[in-house]
C-alpha cells in the first residue's frame, strides 16, 4: 500500500485538497512547569524579533514518510522549498525532484490564497481555494512570530537540541483549531529562534502515519529564483478545480 503524497509544511494543503481527514481524538496538552513556561516565553519573544526581519527563505528539504498501519511502508522525497513574505501577504512553494531516488517532479504553490499542484508527468494542474482559511498555519517555523504560534497552537517546550552547529529549541505543538486537529494531531519542530526557521519538523498525522522534514542549505532573506512560485504548462495541460 503506497503512502499518500502529503507534504510536510504543505501537509495542511494536500490533506485538505487531496484527502480530507476524519476526526481523531487527542488528549489535552500537558501543563508546563513554571520554569519551562518562563523559558518558552523567552523563546517565543526571540521568534517575535526574528519575524520582524523575516522576508524570504529558500532551503533544501528531505521528507521521510513512515506508515505503520495497516501496512508498513516508507517513502523519501527531496526538493526545494521557498517562502516569501511582504507585509501580511505571503507565497510558498515546494519543488519536488526525487521520490525514493527516482525522478518524480511536481510543484506545489500557495499564492494569493490559492493552492496549485502541478504534476508534469501527468501534465495536470489541480487548483483549490479551500486552503484560504488555513493560510496562517502554513508559515509554521518559517517566519512565524512567537505571538502567531501561541495564538494558533498549544505549545510545550521540550528542551534545547543542537542540530549541526545550530542550537535549536524543540517545540511540541497541538492545534487549537479543531479542524486542523483532525488533520494533524501534533507537530514537533526544532527551531532556530535567531533566524526564525525550522531545521526539522515531525508531523504526527495519526492512524499510523507520520512525516519528518529535515531542512538544509537554508538561506534567509536572500534572492529567490524567478520561477520559485510558477511553473510552465503547455497546450495539452489539463486543469482540475477542487
Amino acid at each position: 500500500m503506497r503512502i499518500r503524497a502529503k507534504l510536510c509544511i504543505l501537509a495542511f494543503m494536500a490533506a485538505i485538497v487531496l484527502a480530507g481527514g476524519g476526526a481523531i481524538a487527542v488528549g489535552a496538552p500537558a501543563t508546563p512547569a513554571p520554569a519551562d513556561q518562563k523559558e518558552l516565553k523567552e523563546v517565543l519573544h526571540r521568534l517575535d524579533l526574528a519575524a520582524a526581519n523575516f522576508h524570504s527563505t529558500s532551503a533544501d528539504v528531505e521528507i521521510d514518510v513512515a506508515q505503520t498501519y495497516p501496512v508498513p511502508d516508507t517513502e523519501v522525497q527531496t526538493g526545494k522549498v521557498y517562502y516569501d513574505r511582504k507585509g501580511t501577504a505571503f507565497q510558498m512553494a515546494l519543488h519536488f525532484n526525487l521520490d525514493n531516488g527516482k525522478p518524480a517532479p511536481k510543484v506545489m504553490v500557495v499564492s494569493g490564497g490559492v493552492f496549485k499542484l502541478y504534476q508534469p508527468l501527468l501534465d495536470q494542474v489541480i487548483t483549490s481555494k479551500k486552503v484560504s482559511n488555513y493560510e496562517s498555519y502554513l508559515i509554521l517555523g518559517f517566519g512565524a512570530s512567537g505571538e502567531a504560534l501561541a495564538d494558533r497552537w498549544n505549545i510545550q517546550l521540550d528542551g534545547a537540541e543542537t542540530i549541526g552547529a545550530v542550537k535549536t529549541y524543540k517545540l511540541e505543538l497541538v492545534a487549537k483549531d479543531p479542524e486542523v486537529l483532525k488533520l494533524i494531531p501534533k507537530v514537533t519542530i526544532w527551531i532556530d529562534p535567531e533566524l526564525g526557521v525550522s531545521l526539522k519538523q515531525v508531523f504526527d498525522e495519526g492512524q499510523g502515519q507520520s512525516r519528518t522534514c529535515v531542512y538544509s542549505n537554508i538561506k534567509v532573506n536572500g534572492p529567490l529564483p524567478s520561477d520559485a512560485f510558477t511553473f510552465k504548462t503547455d497546450g495539452k495541460t489539463t486543469y482540475v478545480n477542487r
